[in-house]
This record gives C-alpha cells, sequence and structure tokens, in this order.
C-alpha cells in the first residue's frame, strides 16, 4: 500500500497536512526548481548572466535550466541503476560526465529537449564560480531564512538522508543526486514553491512543449520551463511545479490556478513512480482526500 504524507496552501494562507506534518523528505528534482529560481534571482541583480554561453561551453545558462542544452543524463546508464541498488558510494561526478557522455553523446543546443541532471550539476557548478558562494549557502539565504524553516536544507553526503521519514531510504548516499537534493517537510516544500512562483511568475513562460502526458500519469498534457514541469492535469487544470523521483520514494510539489483556493500542494508518496504522487496531488488540490 502507498503511503503518502501531503500539505495544501491556499491562496488566503490555509495550510491543510495529511500524514507526519514533522517528517522530513527527500524532495528529488524538485531541487531543480530552487536552482533555477535561484539562478533568476541572482540574474536579476546582475550577478550572473542567463544568456551568456558558459566558459569552454556551447550553451547558456538559461539552456541549462530549460534542458536544451544537448547534454545526457545519468539517468540512462543502467551500472548508475545498478550501483544505487547496491548501496554503492557515489561515484566522482568525473566518471559519471564520462560514462554518460559514452553512452549518449553530447548534442547541439536547443536541437531537441532533452532532460538532463548533469545539466543541473553544470548550473549549480557555474552559479557557484561566478558568485563564490556554495548553492546550500545561496539557498538559506534567499529560501531558508525568509521561510523561517529549520528543516529545509541540502542533505550532505554521505549520511544525509539519516533523518528522513522512509527507513529503507536513510542508508541512500545522496551524493547520487549529483545536482544536490533537497530535503524538507511536506509543509516546507509546499511553502517554497508559493514564494518561488511568487518571486517568479513568469517560470513557465514560453516553455518547451512535450505533448500529451506520459502513460499512468495525470498529466494531459506537458511541458518544460525554467525549472518547472507545467502543462495541464486534466480536472485540475493548468499545474507548475515539478515532480522528483528516487529509487524508494517520489515527490509531486504544483500550483493550481484554475482551482478553487489556487492551492499549491505538496504530496510525497513510497514506490519509484511519479504517477502516485502526482495523482495525490491532483486529489489534493481538488478536495478529494479525506
Amino acid at each position: 500500500m502507498t503511503e503518502m504524507h501531503w500539505a495544501r496552501l491556499d491562496a488566503d494562507r490555509t495550510l491543510t497536512t495529511g500524514g507526519d506534518p514533522g517528517a522530513v523528505f527527500p524532495f528529488w528534482s524538485f531541487t531543480k526548481t530552487v536552482i533555477a529560481a535561484t539562478a533568476l534571482s541572482l540574474a536579476e541583480t546582475g550577478r550572473i548572466a542567463l544568456d551568456a554561453t558558459l566558459p569552454g561551453a556551447p550553451y547558456t545558462l538559461r539552456q541549462l535550466l530549460r534542458h536544451t542544452s544537448g547534454l545526457p543524463d545519468y539517468g540512462l546508464l543502467p551500472s548508475y541503476h545498478d550501483a544505487v541498488a547496491r548501496g554503492d558510494t557515489s561515484w566522482a561526478f568525473s566518471d559519471v560526465l564520462a560514462r554518460s557522455l559514452a553512452h549518449t553523446p553530447a548534442q547541439d543546443p536547443q536541437s531537441q529537449w532533452r532532460y538532463s541532471n548533469i545539466g543541473y550539476r553544470f548550473a549549480l557548478s557555474h552559479m557557484e564560480t561566478e558568485t563564490g558562494h556554495r548553492l546550500g549557502d545561496l539557498i538559506r539565504t534567499m529560501f531558508t531564512i525568509p521561510l523561517g524553516s529549520t528543516t529545509l536544507r541540502l542533505a550532505p553526503s554521505p549520511g544525509g538522508f539519516a533523518g528522513i521519514h522512509w527507513p529503507e531510504g536513510r542508508g541512500y548516499d545522496p551524493g547520487w543526486v549529483y545536482h544536490r537534493c533537497l530535503i524538507g517537510t511536506s509543509t516546507d516544500a509546499a511553502r517554497l514553491l508559493r514564494l518561488i512562483l511568487a518571486a517568479h511568475p513568469g517560470m513557465g513562460s514560453d516553455p518547451v512543449q512535450l505533448g500529451d502526458g506520459p502513460p499512468g500519469r495525470p498529466w494531459t498534457h506537458i511541458a518544460y520551463g525554467t525549472g518547472v514541469m507545467c502543462g495541464r492535469m486534466g480536472p485540475a487544470g493548468s499545474a507548475t511545479g515539478h515532480s522528483g523521483l528516487g529509487p524508494f520514494s517520489a515527490t509531486a510539489v504544483y500550483h493550481f490556478p484554475d482551482l478553487a483556493g489556487a492551492p499549491t500542494v505538496a504530496a510525497f508518496t513510497t514506490g519509484a513512480h511519479e504517477g502516485p504522487a502526482e495523482q495525490a496531488a491532483v486529489d489534493i488540490a481538488r478536495g478529494r482526500v479525506t
């Protein structure tokens, strides 16, 4: 049976939760939304450039954030999944990069949309180099402190998952998430997305259109903007946010502006599929969870 924990934050700041509101979960790829929002905030103050070609590379920071850099993803490597399943310590990034490029060569930027965790690793490395600050410090200043959270943070490697809710994931090395992984409560996630979209409402503007939703998931049309998945989730209407997936749990953090209350929902579920978490987010947003 799928275990679920969630938080719903409405436009009037009404907060409702289900499951354990104090439990801490891995945010997985919802971390990408936070990285992208950090980049947008830095660009607004002139500390980084979004559309300048990165040193020694053919792509820009914006292309990295939109998955149009042409870089591959290590998620396509069977050896990566085998190593994670064995509980191995994460590989050096240079190793995972070489293996990924050997398996799937890079393409010209903008030639096609291609989801890439590697691209987000390059994005955060560029941001850290240009600002002289680590990603964790930037996130703490921009988001953790304004939210007043004591639980939202980047998980260190190794041992960073020791305090998460799911027992089966406490020995997982978060170093396997090469763009880093935030952890926090369901309320942290919902409040974080609400804060991000208030500051950067255009993250879903002019997205790359990806067509009908994948099988087993509630998307009826899906697209990708700057660090956000967006489109429509059937009767819930428009949705903007991000799903996340690891070997033992999934998350779906979305804002639903077409629904009464304009809710922002964060759902965390067991299992290695995004569909149940996304469907839970839709049901919670529509008021159909008891």
